[in-house]
């Protein structure tokens, strides 16, 4: 199943490579969301291989293009995940593919198609890049940390809106950085790139083959209250693990767990 779901990942990753910085056809979900033509293209070619390969399973898109199929499989699907780094000819996107059985996480697929890197993870296996094990960092001291956050699309609109808890990290870390892409994030934690990413408002796509990765490489996800993690919740907070409770307390001083 892995090397099929890879497969996928990568086909639907070279679609979007091939219309990247090319002309778009842009739609505006809201002020600041947008989807492309490419996301709907990448969303169709997985729905359509998965839904051939597994027709008793469910699946679950960003798009809205999956099926509402009871069933104790579900996929999770984000067929480009960075749209608006994509749209602006950023390149620092990828596809994020999920499955979850009895609702636990059994596999994740990240796929970034400028580096043509694929960061996999299976439950009880070790996460990997190109087939080599992921490692995560050594960093211990959150002054030496070098952190990622993210952003809701409706900022605007009320709290939580994560400045408070951006204000409060800057000020602790070594570095702090917006890249865009939750599952790239969630992905270089695992690969030691990075020593600690953490979002108040994803989506189940978002986190879900991330999150797995990042605990198969030797790292910990938590909500940002430090509660058991679910795709299916709006926050997360991954680390190394080595830094998880330094960063917790910085997000519960700047309010998080009091919103």
């Amino acid at each position: 199943m892995l090397d099929f779901i890879t497969s996928v990942a990568r086909e639907a990753g070279a679609v979007l490579r091939s219309g990247f910085r090319g002309d778009r056809q842009l739609n505006y979900k809201n002020r600041t969301e947008l989807v492309t033509d490419m996301d709907l293209a990448s969303e169709r070619l997985i729905v359509s291989r998965i839904a051939e390969h597994f027709p008793e399973h469910q699946i679950v898109t960003e798009e809205g293009g999956g099926r509402d199929q009871r069933s104790r499989w579900v996929w999770v699907i984000d067929p480009l995940d960075g749209t608006n780094n994509y749209a602006h000819g950023v390149p620092f996107y990828c596809v994020s593919i999920a499955l979850l059985v009895d609702d636990q996480l059994e596999l994740g697929v990240v796929y970034d198609p400028t580096h043509d890197e694929c960061f996999t993870a299976t439950a009880g296996d070790k996460a990997q890049v190109n087939g080599q094990p992921l490692r995560i960092s050594a960093i211990n001291d959150l002054r030496h940390g070098y952190l990622t956050t993210g952003y809701a699309y409706d900022r605007w609109s009320g709290e939580p809106n994560n400045l408070p808890e951006t204000t409060a990290m800057m000020l602790e870390c070594q570095s702090l950085r917006c890249m865009g892409s939750a599952a790239l994030d969630l992905c270089y934690v695992a690969a030691g790139r990075s020593d600690g990413y953490w979002e108040l408002h994803l989506s189940p796509w978002d986190g879900a083959a991330g999150a797995l990765i990042v605990q198969q490489a030797g790292g910990k996800v938590t909500n940002v209250g430090g509660g058991a993690f679910s795709p299916w919740q709006p926050d997360l907070l991954a680390s190394n693990g080595l830094l998880h409770a330094s960063i917790l307390q910085v997000l519960a001083r700047s309010g998080t767990e009091q919103r």
